[in-house]
């Protein structure tokens, strides 16, 4: 079951002509992706603090399909399509009024401090793999 975050687009998220300008789509993407980590109970911050590890986003195949307007209530929804030993994929649609709008695959991966590739606690892939994600 997707995770679902609403937001509405606001003047400063668009173009002269009122359209959403294309890289607030990927805030729009991050925004939800916060949040779907914090319904998961995950605090990212004591995470780092306890056991050193960070996601950074690796890799955005982006699909701009129709524009969002100045105004619009839109639904990003984020579903967890696999997660590897060090990695994540997550699959995130805007959509408004149903009608999908915007579509992404986003590859995060596990890192320490220092950047380099680490596993994913064994906590985490656990909550992860729960009933409705």
């Amino acid at each position: 079951m997707p995770h679902l975050f609403s937001t509405r687009v606001y003047y400063e998220d668009t173009d002269l002509a009122g359209i959403v300008y294309y890289a607030n789509y990927l805030k729009f993407i991050e925004r939800a992706r916060s949040e779907w980590v914090a319904s998961l109970g995950i605090d990212q911050m004591a995470l780092r603090a306890s056991q050193g590890v960070v996601f950074a986003v690796r890799r955005v195949e982006a699909d701009f399909l129709r524009p969002a307007m100045f105004g619009d209530d839109l639904v990003v929804e984020t579903s967890l399509q696999t997660a590897g030993g060090a990695r994540l994929v997550l699959e995130q649609a805007i959509t408004r009024g149903g009608e999908r709008l915007f579509v992404a695959v986003v590859t995060l991966v596990c890192l320490t401090d220092n950047g380099n590739a680490a596993r994913i606690p064994a906590d985490l892939k656990a909550l992860l793999a729960g009933p409705l994600h």
